[in-house]
């Protein structure tokens, strides 16, 4: 398959439509639309790591969850460290595809597998932007058991809690960075908020929003979405070489 027929295979199960009006993911870079897919590497973020192992290795393409230009394209210059990503990847022939926010949104995406991992049951979609997943523990828990099952489930090496003194069992989630939704969260009754991380503020302020506030790390949160992508990657390209690259590089001490 080429580079961009598997763009275009890729946007028809995770639809462009589902993205938020802000976001800026899409086909990235790309400099042969006509380049036969051999090999792709995965990744959460198009860091400078995944750039030069893409490079090393010859790949293809590179499928992300994160834009490499998240706030739009300003300039394509080695002035730059974004620029100078771009530069590197058109000099490799590689291009790049993320997925963000639709993949948030998308049915089996990263929230989904979120709350899948975390064994809820009875899982809705709630707020207008789609992405907001709330379900049920099958029993009610206290807030700090939760914590560790959170910790646990995605492997995080580091989870925070903020109660509100209610036991969790009606949990509202959303992977990555999700403080805009806190009342998303508890206008569908949830008792307790996941989400990556948090600003300062509502941190500490749980006990206004009446719900206990879980963080697992952004990264966390999220990275279990590259073994969706893998999936799909394998059902379009079943012959090429796919390979998850784990990016997270935050050590706790």
């Amino acid at each position: 398959m080429k580079t961009l027929e598997l763009y275009k295979e890729l946007c028809k199960i995770i639809p462009r439509e589902l993205s938020c009006e802000w976001d800026h993911d899409g086909l990235e870079v790309c400099p042969d639309a006509d380049r036969e897919v051999r090999k792709i590497l995965i990744a959460l973020d198009v860091t400078d790591e995944v750039i030069d192992k893409a490079i090393k290795e010859k790949t293809d393409v590179i499928l992300a969850h994160h834009p490499l230009f998240f706030k739009g394209v300003g300039e394509v210059s080695v002035t730059n460290p974004n620029g100078e990503r771009a530069v590197k990847l058109i000099k490799g022939n590689i291009s790049v595809m993320t997925f963000h926010t639709r993949l948030d949104a998308v049915e089996g995406g990263v929230n989904d597998i979120l709350a899948e991992k975390l064994g809820l049951e009875d899982v809705e979609t709630v707020g207008d932007e789609g992405i907001v997943r709330v379900g049920n523990l099958p029993d009610e828990m206290e807030a700090d058991a939760f914590a560790r099952l959170v910790k646990f489930a995605l492997g995080a090496p580091c989870v925070t809690l903020s109660p509100c003194g209610k036991k969790a069992k009606r949990v509202a989630l959303i992977g990555g960075s999700g403080g805009e939704d806190i009342f998303v969260g508890r206008a569908a009754g949830a008792d307790t908020f996941l989400t990556g991380e948090l600003k300062y503020h509502p941190t500490i302020c749980a006990g206004e929003y009446g719900m206990n506030l879980v963080c697992a790390g952004h990264f966390y949160t999220e990275y279990p979405v590259t073994e969706f992508l893998s999936e799909k990657a394998k059902l379009l390209c079943p012959d090429a070489d796919i390979e998850i690259f784990f990016s997270d590089r935050v050590e706790v001490i």
